[in-house]
């Protein structure tokens, strides 16, 4: 089981922080706890290690042989870190960091540190496609991002139906159809205006014309 997904930076400050599983103590002493752990290790060194000192942070004790794992990939500033019991493999938790990378990657496109502090909602929409109470629900990149994107344009056009005086081209469906967004009245008094200037300008040019068979 996925006990835990974390993302923080070198500094150890943390980006996203998701619990499958109840803390018995504070989430900010277990983030703290995992980076002394993974910040001193060396890259020649593999991406996992054994960290039974974690258990008393949970309150669903691990069965008998099930000790806790760390498992982590760093990319540039961040670390993606997973904390999961002996029931999971090692090498697929790796493979699964590596997909949920590749998805916040083609949800922000180059996705960096910022993305995660002004977009948290999102990245934790992406993180439920992928993992649900623990359990992993989706490994395929695209149909990851196909949720990702169908959820979206519901969330747009949901916008769009519950406020019709909203700018753009009007409402989608019935409640936005027949109403005049600001920027349409703004528009169409704009164009009036100027229609009437022309008009006038049209009329003040005929009354000064001289007729052709006058002399000067």
């Amino acid at each position: 089981m996925i006990h835990a997904v974390l993302i923080f930076n070198t500094s150890g400050v943390p980006r996203l922080t998701k619990f499958y599983t109840p803390l018995q103590q504070s989430a900010r002493t277990l983030v703290g706890k995992i980076f002394g752990l993974i910040s001193v290790r060396q890259a020649s060194l593999c991406n996992f290690l054994d960290a039974p000192e974690l258990e008393s942070f949970l309150s669903q004790s691990t069965e008998d042989g099930e000790k806790l794992r760390v498992v982590y990939r760093n990319y540039a500033t961040l670390y993606f870190v997973f904390l999961v019991d002996s029931a999971e493999s090692e090498l697929g938790i790796l493979d699964l960091i590596q997909v949920l990378v590749e998805s916040l990657d083609r949800a922000f496109e180059n996705v960096c540190e910022l993305d995660l502090v002004f977009h948290f909602d999102e990245v934790h929409h992406i993180l439920s496609e992928i993992i649900q109470g623990g359990l992993v629900l989706e490994t395929n990149v695209e149909e990851i991002d196909n949720a990702v994107q169908n959820a979206a344009k519901a969330r747009k056009e949901s916008f769009a139906s519950s406020n019709p005086l909203s700018l753009g081209s009007g409402g989608v469906g019935s409640r936005g159809a027949g109403l005049q967004t600001p920027l349409g009245w703004l528009t169409g008094k704009l164009t009036g205006r100027h229609s009437t200037t022309l008009n006038l300008y049209s009329a003040a040019s005929q009354a000064f014309e001289c007729p052709q068979g006058d002399d000067m």
